[in-house]
């Protein structure tokens, strides 16, 4: 239940930055579904090899290369979902940070932080 609860509340934020920032594009709530999934996908399988391989790197940023990274992840799920476009890098890094802190929040409130 918990986790079908988070698969909804990130469609939803990923619909709602879809009308907010400009360079990101969303065609329905199902897609923003299947970005959720896709996401959560990307996260647990390929974002740890990319932060091992790019360990040395994150380490001299003091951990600003994980931003990087999340916008590469943002950017490869736009290569896999049909229907969800995000027009640069700039603003997968913006995207992608501003859905880590209302994921956060979100969680927060409804109690089912980690």
């Amino acid at each position: 239940m918990k986790l079908l609860l988070r698969l909804l509340v990130t469609a939803a934020l990923v619909l709602l930055l879809s009308n907010i920032l400009t360079g990101v594009h969303v065609a329905s709530f199902g897609t923003a579904v299947i970005v959720a999934v896709v996401l959560g996908l990307l996260n647990v399988f390929i974002k740890p090899i990319l932060v091992i391989l790019t360990l040395p790197v994150t380490f001299v940023t003091l951990g600003l290369f994980l931003l990087v990274i999340n916008a590469i992840i943002i950017l490869l799920s736009t290569k896999i979902v049909g229907g969800f476009v995000v027009d640069s890098f700039w603003t997968a890094l913006i995207f992608s940070i501003i859905l880590s802190i209302l994921q956060s929040l979100t969680y927060k409130i409804l109690g089912d932080d980690k």
